[in-house]
């Protein structure tokens, strides 16, 4: 008979068939056998997986390739990381409750409902508009421009985002200090390889915070820190208190996934603590322009360029699938951030053409006008409905981005997730994204992050409906049955 210990034990003899290389580059390969593992039932929910170096060994390839494909299936909800323990397979991963993964079979779960915070509204993305600044570029462009790229990224592209920076998030930008990149986890990751070599062993990230970050920060071989978040933002104070750490990734103007804006008398302190300490706060400026009750507060690199690298990309603001990114970076950090020793290299020249006629015609600041309205009328939309389905229920987070918090008195967050998936919706726990498990110092919260970048106006209704008998039903008890 086959005990829950064994059933759980770690997955370290697993069979992963790997394809050949016609396949894709190994890492992809990878990512799609560790899948298929899970989806098959061969590795079981609770396993643990083995350490990236063990495994890494064992398939005779760099570790890159192991936590590539790890923080790959962390983030499609199959894995699950935490910081100081083992990866292990997500509780109903490859099942129909999978937050963010498959089906048995290994298709991709497309639930009715999105609920998932991060992801915009992919319908408004501009579909006309860009690919006619495509067209343009594939048209125009200099046969020299159709050669290899220059590695920071195109010069009139960095010439274009400093003047958008400087007017619509007051930074302090000199074109020759940008560097195009390919999204922000690419420009996290430069960093972080440009820290290791002057010397840092570790990086400070937001706990609870976006997992990614962590995990980008130890593939670069660094040692990621947690601090906590309360309700003003990051901790620093306890940053004063880790002695090893000289470089932090914030999110002041809006903290994922908690929604706090980091507090007016706070503000100050992460610079100050980098002057202090001759380190580097990196700024992840994920979904700044979008605030809706007033004015976004202007980047922190504004007021200590010489200490902070502004992060940005158009993964919030036009997709994902653009894969385009920038880092207005301190002078003594930019030229680091284009050698080879960083991994990175820069985006299409096309796409970072066609940005800067994008930018340069004034059809992002209108997109972003459009999709500001948007944003704010669903959340409009998705409060009411929340107030008539739950009433009574308070809300969380500042009136910004595309996400926001349902803290749940009597009722666990997690048995709500799973119980919701059952609905076919899919949503997060706020514990999701904590760097460690609960303790008495640090208990458990029962919070939802509940996203509605991509959700339509028309499903506002029903999503709110599943999610409210989701709650009901598991404050009943009769969750799973």
């Amino acid at each position: 008979m086959t005990t829950d210990r064994e059933r759980t034990g770690p997955a370290w003899g697993t069979f992963l068939e790997l394809e050949s290389s016609a396949g894709g580059p190994l890492h992809t390969r990878l990512t799609r056998a560790l899948r298929t593992a899970v989806a098959s039932g061969r590795l079981a929910a609770g396993s643990t997986l083995p350490a990236s170096r063990v495994l890494a060994a064992d398939l005779r390839c760099s570790r890159w390739v192991v936590t590539e494909a790890y923080a790959q299936l962390v983030a499609e909800g199959y894995f699950e990381a935490r910081s100081g323990s083992a990866t292990r397979v997500r509780a109903h991963a490859g099942t129909d409750a999978v937050r963010g993964g498959a089906r048995e079979g290994g298709d991709r779960w497309t639930p009715r409902f999105d609920l998932l915070p991060g992801v915009p509204d992919l319908r408004a993305f501009p579909r006309k508009r860009w690919a006619d600044r495509v067209r343009a570029a594939t048209t125009e462009l200099t046969w020299d421009e159709l050669g290899y790229p220059d590695a920071a990224g195109l010069p009139r592209l960095r010439r274009q985002l400093a003047s958008y920076l400087a007017r619509g998030r007051g930074a302090r930008v000199d074109p020759g200090q940008l560097v195009v990149c390919a999204r922000t986890l690419d420009a996290v990751m430069r960093l972080c390889r440009s820290l290791r070599a002057a010397g840092h062993t570790h990086v400070a990230v937001e706990d609870p915070g976006w997992t990614q970050l962590r995990l980008t920060v130890a593939a670069a071989g660094l040692t990621p820190a947690a601090i906590p978040v309360d309700e003003h933002g990051l901790r620093v104070d306890v940053l004063r208190e880790a002695p090893d750490v000289r470089a932090v990734i914030v999110a002041p103007a809006h903290q994922f996934p908690t929604g706090v804006v980091l507090a007016p008398a706070r503000r100050a302190e992460p610079a100050d603590w980098a002057r202090e300490v001759d380190g580097l706060v990196m700024e992840d400026d994920y979904d700044a322009e979008f605030r809706y009750d007033r004015h976004p507060v202007g980047a922190l690199q504004g007021v200590a360029p010489e200490h902070v690298a502004l992060l940005g990309s158009l993964s919030k603001t036009l997709s994902p699938a653009v894969r385009l990114g920038w880092i207005a970076a301190p002078e003594r950090w930019t030229a680091a951030l284009t050698t080879k020793d960083t991994g990175g290299t820069p985006p299409p020249v096309i796409g970072q053409d066609a940005f800067t006629r994008f930018v340069s015609s004034g059809s992002y600041d209108r997109h972003l006008r459009a999709s500001r309205l948007r944003y704010k009328r669903r959340r409009d939309h998705l409060l009411c409905e929340l107030a008539a389905r739950l009433p009574g229920q308070a809300v969380g987070g500042a009136a910004a981005g595309f996400h926001l918090l349902l803290p749940l008195e009597d009722c666990p967050a997690g048995a709500v997730v799973e119980e919701a998936a059952r609905a076919d919706v899919r949503l997060a726990s706020l514990d999701d994204y904590r760097a460690a498990e609960a303790t008495a110092d640090t208990p458990a919260t029962s919070t939802l992050v509940v996203g509605y970048g991509n959700l339509t106006d028309q499903a506002v209704p029903g999503a709110v409906q599943r999610l409210a008998r989701a709650i009901e039903r598991v404050r009943a008890g009769e969750h799973g049955h």
